[in-house]
């Protein structure tokens, strides 16, 4: 049975238990994993979603595994500040400009964070075919000591985490689902012991985007 959203130690002190957004996150913690959960944060995210997903330039990018080139299972795109490049399963991506809606979001999120990020990676998961595999985001562009920061848009979807050295007869991966306007962080050293992934669900019709905002080793 998946670990689901009881597996956090619950809200810092002070927050109230209600559908509202909790002023402080909710935390996990478990070896090498360290996240931050903010449910509903973002409470105009169904009027953000329609803004990001009229905006952004979307591309469906192709990597090659094995001598054979298969398209990617979702659009995605890629924003940051001039010089943030970033590759990723062999995908070299183009840098986009910041546009209106993404620069409000990043300014929320980094006024929530305190952390200044210079790039983002969006996914538009079409529908619940579209997926992301099993990875850790650890390419050597990106800060290992800088959080990355997830904010989701749309449909809820599962978001799975489990750690690398993952063996037989292990507890299933942690599972909680990610809904509208909720505020995920992964604190380091998440990435470097943790994978994570969006599984596919073919009973879901709506679409989800995911905005996960990063920092970009420059020079």
């Amino acid at each position: 049975m998946s670990l689901q959203l009881n597996l956090f130690e619950g809200p810092a002190p002070g927050s109230q238990p209600s559908a509202a957004p909790c002023p402080r996150p909710e935390l996990v913690r478990r070896p090498g994993l360290r996240l931050r959960f903010w449910p509903g944060w973002l409470s105009e995210a169904e009027a953000f979603a329609a803004r990001v997903r009229g905006e952004v330039p979307w591309q469906q990018e192709s990597i090659t595994l094995w001598g054979r080139t298969h398209p990617l299972p979702r659009l995605t795109c890629w924003m940051g500040d001039p010089g943030c490049a970033y590759t990723y399963s062999g995908v070299r991506n183009r840098i986009e400009p910041w546009t209106p809606a993404v620069q409000r979001l990043k300014d929320r999120v980094e006024a929530e964070i305190g952390v200044r990020f210079n790039s983002l990676l969006l996914n538009r998961y079409r529908n619940g075919r579209d997926r992301l595999h099993w990875h850790a985001d650890d390419e050597p562009e990106l800060d290992p000591w800088a959080p990355i920061a997830s904010l989701s848009l749309g449909s809820s979807r599962s978001f799975r985490l489990r750690p690398r050295q993952c063996r037989a007869g292990d507890l299933a991966p942690l599972a909680f689902e990610l809904g509208m306007g909720d505020l995920l962080v992964m604190d380091p050293p998440t990435q470097a012991h943790w994978q994570h992934q969006v599984p596919r669900r073919l009973r879901i019709e709506d679409e989800r985007i995911n905005l996960t905002f990063r920092v970009v080793r420059q020079g």
